[in-house]
């Protein structure tokens, strides 16, 4: 049995000196590259490496943006909750003839309103807000919910006075018409 196993396959002539060449090359060719690859693992390593940050740092860039969709849809979202509430509860504006102003931000607006209503605005039972460019009358109710939402489109809610007063002296006084600005 001092004979390799190529040669005893020869000998039982299950295989040529042809195909025994062939398979001597295959294995130096395998045995070539796995030398080449040893030196080669350093730079193989950090190329996956870099790989794997790259992808990471896709990922964490996709996460981001993901994020920023959401809140864009949250922000609408909320935007039609505000436009819903504002145009089912508005209040009719009475073209009236008193100037009611306030103010928005650092600008004065007006509106003109009746007695009526610029009554409940002063009581705290009426609101105005911002819906778009124009500006809207709705209950304190809804002012307080529209809040919630945006705090930005609420322009004017003043606070309900607290129950009048038994002591109160000047309870039953009118403001003169003159003082009324």
């Amino acid at each position: 049995m001092g004979n390799s196993l190529h040669e005893q396959l020869k000998k039982a002539g299950l295989v040529t000196d042809r195909q025994l060449q062939q398979a001597h090359k295959a294995k130096q060719k395998k045995e070539k590259l796995q030398r080449k690859s040893r030196k080669k693992g350093k730079v193989e390593d950090q190329a996956e490496a870099e790989a794997r940050r790259a992808a990471a740092a896709d990922a964490e860039r996709d996460r981001e943006l993901n994020h920023q969709r959401v809140e864009r849809e949250r922000q609408k979202a909320i935007a039609a909750q505000i436009r819903q509430l504002i145009e089912s509860n508005r209040v009719a504006k009475a073209e009236g003839e008193i100037t009611y102003s306030f103010t928005d931000g650092k600008k004065v607006a007006r509106m003109f309103v009746s007695e009526t209503v610029r009554k409940q605005l002063s009581q705290g039972r009426i609101a105005i807000v911002r819906l778009g460019q124009r500006y809207e009358l709705v209950p304190a109710a809804v002012a307080e919910k529209i809040r919630q939402r945006d705090p930005s489109s609420v322009v004017l809610c003043n606070d309900l006075p607290a129950a009048a007063d038994e002591d109160d002296l000047y309870a039953d006084y009118q403001v003169p018409d003159d003082l009324v600005w």
